[in-house]
Order: C-alpha cells, then sequence, then structure tokens
C-alpha cells in the first residue's frame, strides 16, 4: 500500500524531558492506525509535532513523500492533515455553523463564504448537528462539542484525520455513534490516525496500533498481538501484571 505518512526517528524535548524519543512508524493511505500509551506516554505531543504545532527537534516527518517537518501548522493543514483536539476548542461566541464553516474557509477549499456555509452543513448532518447550525458553540453538550470538533476536522477535507481521544467523556451509546461515523470517514477513504485508551474502541476500529510509553515505541503491529504484548501490558498494567501474563503473550 501507498505510505502516506512517514516519521523518522522522530524526537522532542522540552527542557531536559524526552517528550518524543526516537520514533519511526508508516501509516498507509487508507489505514486506520490506533495510537496508545497511559497518560504521559507523549501521545498528544506526536500528533502536535505531526500536525506543526511543535517543531521536531530531531528527526524527520514525510507527508505523501514531502517533508514537512519544518513546515507551519497552517501549511501542513492545507496539505490535508486535520485533527481534533483532546480537550475540544471550538469559537464559543460563534454560531456552530460558523465553527465549521471557519474550517472549510481555512483549509478546505471552500471559495467564499456561501460555499463554506454550504459545505459546513453537510458535514454538520453527518455528524449529527443538522439541527444545531444557529446555537453558539458554548452551549453545546461535551458529546455534541465532540461531535462539532470533528465536523470541523472534516470541513478542512483531510487526507490524514487525526482524532485525540474523540471519545472521552461518552456513553456507550454517544461511543457507537462515533465509532460508526469513523469507520464511514475511513470507508470515504481519510486516513485516520486514533489516540484512544478504550480498548474496545481499539480492537473494533484500528487496523495497526503503535504504543507509546515515555515518549518511546514499545510495540507496533495488529491490535491483539499489541495489546498481548508484556511491554504494553507493563505500561497500562504494572511490572508484576506482564510478568505474571507473559506465558500467554504471542
Amino acid at each position: 500500500m501507498t505510505v502516506l505518512l512517514e516519521l523518522k526517528s522522530v524526537s522532542r524535548q522540552f527542557g531536559g524531558l524526552n517528550a518524543v524519543n526516537d520514533v519511526s512508524f508508516q501509516v498507509s493511505q487508507g489505514e486506520i492506525l490506533g495510537l496508545i500509551g497511559p497518560n504521559g506516554a507523549g501521545k498528544t505531543t506526536l500528533i502536535n509535532l505531526i500536525t506543526g504545532v511543535h517543531p521536531a527537534t530531531s528527526g524527520r516527518i514525510l507527508f505523501d513523500g514531502q517533508d514537512i517537518t519544518k513546515m507551519r501548522a497552517h501549511q501542513i493543514a492545507r496539505k490535508g492533515l486535520a485533527r481534533t483536539f483532546q480537550v475540544v476548542q471550538p469559537f464559543p461566541k460563534m454560531t456552530v455553523l460558523e465553527n465549521v464553516a471557519t474550517g472549510a474557509l481555512f483549509a478546505g477549499g471552500a471559495t467564499g463564504l456561501k460555499d463554506a456555509f454550504a459545505q459546513a452543513r453537510q458535514h454538520l448532518e453527518f455528524t449529527g448537528l443538522g439541527d444545531s447550525v444557529d446555537k453558539l458553540a458554548s452551549t453545546l453538550t461535551l458529546a455534541k462539542r465532540k461531535r462539532l470538533e470533528l465536523a470541523k476536522g472534516l470541513a478542512m477535507r483531510p487526507r490524514l484525520l487525526m482524532l485525540d481521544e474523540v471519545n472521552a467523556g461518552l456513553n456507550s451509546m454517544e461511543i457507537d455513534d462515533a465509532l460508526r461515523m469513523i469507520r464511514t470517514i475511513a470507508e470515504r477513504g481519510v486516513t485516520i490516525i486514533i489516540i484512544e485508551h478504550l480498548m474496545k474502541v481499539m480492537l473494533s476500529t484500528a487496523q495497526r496500533i503503535v504504543a507509546l510509553h515515555y515518549g518511546q515505541m514499545i510495540a507496533d503491529g495488529v491490535p491483539d498481538a499489541v495489546l498481548r504484548n508484556p511491554r504494553v501490558i507493563e505500561a497500562y498494567l504494572g511490572s508484576k501484571y506482564a510478568a505474571a501474563h507473559s506465558g500467554s503473550s504471542a
């Protein structure tokens, strides 16, 4: 399969802290890649490096064969990389429709306001917010703000969409709805990287998982094998648990 994103020995230091340390992996066109790790593992920092929020201290990041390591965030977004945020960040004093239209104008190729609003309505219908277009973003529930965040990302017409804890704080029904949307987005040809703590989500959605711990990549493979990897078990549950279950690991 065609490689869309490639990280080559990517690192990021903040002072003396190695937030991301020598991480290398590829993401293929059309793939759904899961990114897991305990809190503080470097997952969001890695997404920030890919999207240009922070520059990498060392290493290279390639998107569709082009080096984007030193590009600014807006330049990267316009190449087709979009992301959602773990802490949802709508423009609170703008309507739901205006929030999404902003994404369409910024990086979605909208030709003007009329086109941006038309595109925004389509994305809001898809995410189940068609009846909330005129509401202020600040008035939405958490579940609807998560959907708004997704609609904003889609408005940028991404080739690669990175979803940071998109299911956090949702109930089981809301999670099921979100997963259906994610699968539909993938079926449309969008490559997806999803950060998630819920292992049932990873097992049912991700085709491959990369695991991080203390900024280092400790596993890369199919979900079942990664979740049975002793190093991954230790990172989540502790060394004693990993040692007790290592005999059944693949």
